[in-house]
């Protein structure tokens, strides 16, 4: 999930909540969403193949 913060730029978050905090994962903090966009296309592909 890709969420444009106050700054301009965007971060990515976990589609899972934590269920201590209940808040979800910071996965990582972009400049633009074309970059936010393909980072989360990696984590999928990485999700996908962990042999």
């Amino acid at each position: 999930m890709i969420r444009k913060l106050k700054s301009g730029k965007y971060r990515i978050y976990s589609l899972s909540v934590n269920p201590k905090t209940g808040k979800r994962r910071n996965l990582g903090t972009f400049e633009t969403r074309e970059e936010a966009v393909k980072h989360e296309r990696e984590i999928q592909y990485f999700k996908k193949h962990k042999n």
